[in-house]
């Protein structure tokens, strides 16, 4: 079984895929931006990512979305709402932690489906 990295630090790498599946690494938005910024930015980065493997947001299977604050659940959704293409949508979880900065409104974990 061949497991691919991508983007390999020490501590973590950003993309793996493995069996046709690609793990993200938690995709965060920038810690000076409300929580619908941060949403914005760290969909942006998983279209990123996605698009570096030739995935996309099509293929989403599972989101987990962590937020600092689920007072915040609305206004994310306003956003992954806007995102996620319709007859697309992933099963999805969500709930509230503290994240790595207190600054950080919300995170991102993605497994989506490798084309090819």
């Amino acid at each position: 079984m061949e497991i691919q990295r991508f983007e390999t630090g020490t501590r973590m790498s950003r993309v793996v895929i493995h069996n046709q599946t690609v793990y993200l690494a938690g995709q965060v938005g920038n810690a000076s931006d409300d929580v619908a910024d941060q949403t914005r930015e760290a969909l942006a980065r998983v279209d990123a990512l996605l698009t570096s493997v030739g995935s996309s947001r099509e293929d989403l299977l599972q989101v987990i979305i962590w937020l600092s604050d689920m007072a915040d659940f609305k206004a994310m959704n306003s956003v992954w709402d806007a995102w996620v293409p319709a007859g697309h949508a992933p099963a999805r979880a969500c709930g509230e932690a503290r994240l790595a900065r207190p600054e950080l409104k919300v995170e991102l974990i993605v497994t989506a489906a490798a084309r090819g």
